[in-house]
């Protein structure tokens, strides 16, 4: 049966392996008609009776009503706690034997899957929700690797996110290249601070990928140089990355701008979207995001904090700006009810499923379905206290 360890959370309940096994990242099956040939590649997911032999894996749920049953001589297995139910046919997770520790790092039901590439960065975000971490972190990328040619093909879209992915330099280079490989009719989004390309050979790099379907977004926090620089706590920030969109566009790659709103980055909104219809009008997007309350924005909340209900009105003016200039322009990680009815033609539910909540307020709502929530974080740390869910009668 292998070590018993009765830790919840992200370990495994029981596991067996051979010694000295190596994490694996394994595709979940549901299908116990899957062709033979198939099976040594997939890990079943075990959810009755059935268990057909020839898999590389077995999966069970935690259960006090029965114990392991027979299983094929020498099978592995993994027994995983209960909160572990979502999974599902598709899906890939990491199961590293030494630590007994499981990691979901695809999930086929979900339409917001995306690969931290790492965790280092050259930024260190007043808000920041993945606060940069130092020291090599070169494993995640092989995880990635062996990850995507298990993702299936008819995947919608996948992200790229960190840290900064840029830093991996030619590795992240190949995460792409990958992606295109396997999964080419999959959209792909890369969030990134630009500023690696502001050297024009990274960027022709990045360019000469070809990618039939993939968009860059850059964040941008002030027309001003010195502003943008402090929220992103590093000097020359802005210049580079200004730079970098040059090249990008300049290469016809898609950008995306996005601007955090928070008490640092209100003051000059309006001015920002005026900044970018004068001189970055040929940018294919530009987010007008809302706060997540986690990683460094806790640390910073007061200075950082501000109700979207007051600026509401700012955000309205914001918009006005870059739609008048004929820009495409989305709101993102807000509330509808805090938010004026002229932006609502650019509201966009946009919090990955796995992090999104609906506050006690918003029971009853005849909206909830259109509306994007809120992060799960902002339920323990704060929102806003004009939350008014909309009647049957007032849409």
């Amino acid at each position: 049966m292998g070590q018993q360890l009765l830790i919840l959370g992200g370990k495994v309940i029981d596991v067996r392996a051979p010694v000295g096994s190596h994490a694996r990242i394994v595709s979940v099956s549901t299908n116990a008609a899957l062709p033979i040939p198939l099976r040594p590649s997939r890990a079943f997911l075990v959810k009755g009776a059935t268990i057909p032999d020839g898999f590389g894996h077995y999966i069970f749920l935690e259960s006090t009503d029965r114990g392991i049953p027979p299983l094929p001589d020498g099978a592995e297995f993994t027994v995983l706690p209960r909160n572990y139910a979502y999974l599902g046919d598709g899906d890939i997770i990491r199961i590293s034997p030494a630590d007994a520790a499981v990691r979901v790092l695809f999930r086929a039901s979900s339409s917001h899957n995306s690969f931290l590439v790492t965790e280092q960065c050259n930024h260190y975000c007043l808000m920041c929700s993945q606060p940069p971490k130092r020291g090599d972190d070169s494993w995640i990328i092989r995880d990635i690797e062996r990850a995507i040619p298990l993702i299936p093909k008819a995947t919608p879209e996948l992200g790229f996110t960190g840290g900064e992915p840029t830093l991996a330099g030619e590795q992240f280079l190949s995460l792409l290249r990958l992606a295109k490989n396997h999964l080419p009719r999959t959209s792909v989004h890369v969030l990134s601070n630009g500023r690696a390309f502001k050297d024009y050979r990274f960027a022709r790099q990045y360019a000469d990928i070809g990618h039939p379907d993939i968009m860059i977004g850059i964040p941008l926090y002030s027309d001003v140089a010195p502003l943008h620089d402090y929220i992103v706590q590093s000097n020359g920030a802005f210049d580079e990355t200004i730079q970098g969109i040059l090249n990008l566009k300049q290469l016809q790659q898609q950008v995306e701008i996005r601007v955090v709103i928070h008490q640092q980055s209100l003051p000059r909104l309006t001015q920002l979207c005026e900044f970018l219809a004068r001189n970055l009008l040929f940018v294919d997007h530009v987010a007008l995001m809302g706060l997540e309350m986690t990683g460094f924005t806790k640390a910073n909340l007061e200075s950082l904090w501000v109700d979207p209900f007051d600026y509401k009105d700012k955000l309205s003016e914001a918009v006005g700006v870059l739609e008048k200039a004929g820009m495409n322009v989305s709101l993102y990680n807000h509330q509808l009810c805090l938010v004026n009815n002229d932006v609502h033609p650019y509201y966009r539910k946009s919090i990955s499923d796995w992090k999104n909540e609906y506050a006690p307020e918003c029971d009853g709502c005849a909206r909830t379905n259109e509306c994007g929530g809120f992060f799960s974080s902002a339920m323990q740390v704060r929102y806003s206290r004009h939350i008014a869910p909309f009647s049957p009668n007032k849409r």
